[in-house]
């Protein structure tokens, strides 16, 4: 199962790809055997591009293709013919990559704004590289597919984002712009930032030491810290929505699914709807409770930092009702029984985040701050800990033998009464006994 959920927004990767800036269409026709440019062009460059970006070849096969194309002596050989005869890409791959581009081009006039690229994509929104041309700086635009631009309630959780993120002005979210629409396209513009996400440095290095992790984890808290305090939920924590700067700067991004704490009219419309990806999701979430609260963030922060740890998700499954059942029902397996090394407390605070019952979790990030600072500084943690009850257990022996005794002096007691019962009954007989004697004496004698 791939880490996707068709309720989770898809956040692209903030990877900057080398190559021109440039918005221009690809060049030629790709069905043509004339289509296309001469070596250098920036359509050729575009094209080069699009084609690693795509996965369609390697960068190496792009650069072979461009140093064929010098070296041809034909000089109405094109860039596309050689990908074509070198069979590196087919000519449906290009024309698909042509109307995509074309498409790109055609829905991207905002104003104000020049598009450079393309950041991602997925099922709920684009996102473009783009220079805000007042302020000269570089940008996120998230675009609205226009399959949606017509659909009242994606359009209204289009813009609550853009509201949320707004109103949390914080070092380690990704900052909000501006929110607008353009004939009917509507966009959303957002701090850029120049970086990778978590899901990216997991696949880079298998999984991260324990002091990166909770380093990680504890910038994503302080921004749940401000998020809650300002009365929001974030309700899809997970390593592909926290980007980490070139400085090591984390920010947390994608507030597509955030709530207001106090929006009880939505909190009844998604009533038993679960909101979120199914490897990171909480056990409230899953049940679509009304009434979430930090303790759900919390969990989803623990379950990535349990990715981070391991390089393994908390629970998988074939599908993802299969990993959400597990969330509700399956114990979890502590992070140091699948990878030796991991120290206690990183593990407790992750055991502690991973509670079922939300009661049980962290109930604000305060507190799991204070945790991972503790942790941090090789001190015993506060609120987490594995250590054994016992004065509870020595209650409970207490109680057992209190329990026997009683036990005892009940049989005891039993066994006096029946002791009893049993010498009275014996005296009786004798007594009836030696009635009988005299009675039959007297009758001989008589």
């Amino acid at each position: 199962m791939s880490e996707t959920d068709p309720k989770s927004k898809v956040v692209p990767s903030a990877n900057d790809s080398s190559g021109p800036k440039s918005d221009s269409g690809l060049g030629g026709n790709p069905n043509s055997e004339s289509g296309g440019s001469r070596s250098g062009s920036a359509s050729d460059s575009l094209l080069g591009r699009l084609v690693v970006e795509r996965g369609l070849a390697t960068q190496a096969e792009v650069d072979a293709a461009f140093s064929a194309l010098r070296a041809a002596t034909n000089q109405t050989r094109t860039f596309t013919d050689v990908l074509i005869d070198g069979q590196i890409v087919t000519r449906r791959q290009l024309a698909r990559l042509r109307t995509e581009s074309e498409s790109d081009k055609s829905v991207l006039r905002i104003p104000g704004y020049q598009i450079i690229r393309k950041l991602g994509a997925g099922a709920m929104a684009s996102v473009y590289l783009a220079k805000q041309l007042s302020l000269d700086r570089l940008v996120a635009v998230k675009i609205l597919p226009h399959r949606y631009s017509t659909d009242a309630t994606f359009i209204e959780r289009f813009y609550k984002e853009g509201k949320a993120a707004a109103k949390l002005a914080d070092p380690n979210i990704v900052g909000a712009f501006d929110v607008g629409q353009v004939g009917d396209q509507h966009y959303f513009v957002m701090e850029y930032v120049d970086g990778e996400t978590v899901y990216d440095r997991i696949v880079r290095f298998k999984r991260l030491k324990d002091r990166d992790a909770l380093t990680i984890t504890r910038q994503v808290a302080s921004a749940l810290k401000h998020a809650h305090a300002a009365g929001f939920i974030h309700r899809d924590i997970k390593p592909k929505n926290i980007m980490i700067t070139k400085a090591n700067l984390v920010k947390l991004a994608d507030l597509g699914l955030a709530r207001a704490m106090s929006d009880k009219k939505s909190a009844e419309a998604e009533r038993h709807q679960a909101f979120g990806t199914p490897y990171y999701i909480s056990p409230e979430q899953i049940r679509g409770a009304i009434d979430l609260g930090p303790p759900a963030d919390i969990y989803g922060l623990g379950a990535t930092l349990y990715h981070m740890l391991t390089g393994r998700v908390p629970f998988e499954g074939r599908t993802p009702k299969d990993v959400m059942q597990s969330h509700l029902r399956k114990e979890l397996i502590p992070p140091d029984q699948v990878v030796s090394g991991i120290s206690e407390g990183a593990a407790e605070i992750v055991e502690m985040m991973m509670k079922k019952a939300p009661r049980d979790r962290y109930q604000t990030a305060e507190e799991l701050l204070e945790d991972i600072d503790l942790a941090l500084a090789g001190q015993p943690l506060r609120y987490a800990s594995r250590t054994v009850d016992v004065v509870g257990i020595a209650s409970e022996i207490e109680g057992n033998a209190d329990s026997e005794i009683q036990t005892s002096d009940k049989s005891k007691a039993a066994f006096s009464g029946l002791a009893m019962a049993l010498i009275a009954g014996l005296s009786v007989l004798c007594g009836v006994l030696v009635l009988t004697l005299i009675l039959l004496y007297v009758f001989l004698k008589g």
